[in-house]
């Protein structure tokens, strides 16, 4: 029984950080396209490159 008084606070904790993260995906623009990159796997099109990339 007095294991709930560790994973209690613990627990609330954990999700108070889960709710950070999220919050800072959300600011982030992590979010913003996500249907983009589901259908980039779909195309067939070349990998673009960066200019110092196409260089090498």
């Amino acid at each position: 029984m007095e294991i709930l008084y560790l994973l209690v606070p613990l627990s609330v904790v954990l999700v108070f950080a889960i709710i950070v993260m999220f919050a800072w995906a959300l600011r982030s623009g992590q979010l913003d396209d996500i249907e983009r990159e589901g259908e980039r796997i779909l195309r067939n099109d070349p990998d673009e490159v960066d200019a110092d990339q196409a260089a090498r």
